[in-house]
């Protein structure tokens, strides 16, 4: 009960600077500038990050589990504040906008997506309860998702137990795609959003990100070679940067990771 209350007793969150723009953020380069940042500010995750993001880049981030990959999402969607450094959007410090412009032109795709009791419609209508059925179809489709959906009981209309529960995992990740895709955000973060599905519906959902900035975090690295820029983020700082060929060439960090996924693949084989 003491927890909850914490919870209930928390000051809504409010944003940092009284003067804050009422314009959304318009669709511009990203950038990380000196950015220092850790959940207990004497343990920093993330140590003097430079990285820059053009509009309609995808960006590949790698590194080993526990490094700091999600934190650089949880920054951009400002769920937590740098203790160093700014985060820019055209060139506008992030903490100038409102918190809720912010998010909603990012659309974040998790590894673990969270589905609600309800319709199959309903989920995927989360971002956008005005949304009618016109509308999530494009987006359905575009997930490939429309096709096992039809083949439920009730399509559109079947209920889902808490967490999905009726689905299976690929299934599940694919109604968090489209309902990321129905809000129609001009950022697209994919963190392990492919990691359940198979190589073609991959493919296909990579396709469907093409006209939108595109930040991908992926351990299975075959799912970015074809990114503008791939950053290694080992236990702190940015190590290594450059598409995948460069960072191959290069035979670092990147090249090593590369080569025991290939020599995993193998020995399953």
């Amino acid at each position: 009960m003491r927890r909850i209350l914490e919870i209930l007793d928390t000051p809504e969150e409010s944003d940092a600077h009284p003067e804050l723009a009422h314009e959304p953020p318009e669709p511009g380069t990203i950038e990380f500038r000196n950015v220092t940042f850790g959940y207990e500010p004497t343990h920093p995750i993330l140590k003097n990050i430079n990285l820059r993001i053009e509009p309609g880049q995808m960006i590949g981030i790698v590194g080993r589990s526990g490094g700091g990959k999600s934190s650089l999402i949880n920054l951009l969607c400002r769920f937590y504040e740098p203790q160093e450094g700014t985060i820019t959007i055209g060139g506008t410090d992030i903490r100038e906008f409102r918190a809720q412009d912010i998010r909603r032109m990012v659309g974040l795709v998790l590894q673990e997506p969270f589905l609600f009791r309800g319709s199959i419609i309903d989920n995927i209508a989360y971002g956008r309860p005005d949304a009618d059925l016109l509308d999530i179809l494009p987006a359905a489709k575009s997930a490939q998702a429309h096709e096992f959906i039809m083949r439920q009981p009730q399509g559109y209309e079947t209920e889902l137990g808490e967490r999905g529960t009726g689905l299976s995992g690929g299934e599940r990740q694919r109604i968090s795609i489209a309902r990321a895709l129905l809000c129609n955000p001009p950022v697209l973060v994919l963190d392990e959003a492919t990691s359940s599905v198979d190589s073609e519906t991959e493919f296909a959902i990579q396709k469907l990100a093409e006209g939108r900035t595109v930040i991908a975090i992926a351990h299975r690295l075959s799912t970015l070679r074809n990114s503008d820029c791939i950053y290694v983020v080992d236990n702190g700082p940015i190590v290594e940067d450059g598409t995948h060929q460069q960072l191959m060439d290069r035979k670092g960090y990147y090249f090593r990771m590369v080569d025991i996924q290939n020599e995993l693949l193998e020995s399953v084989a």
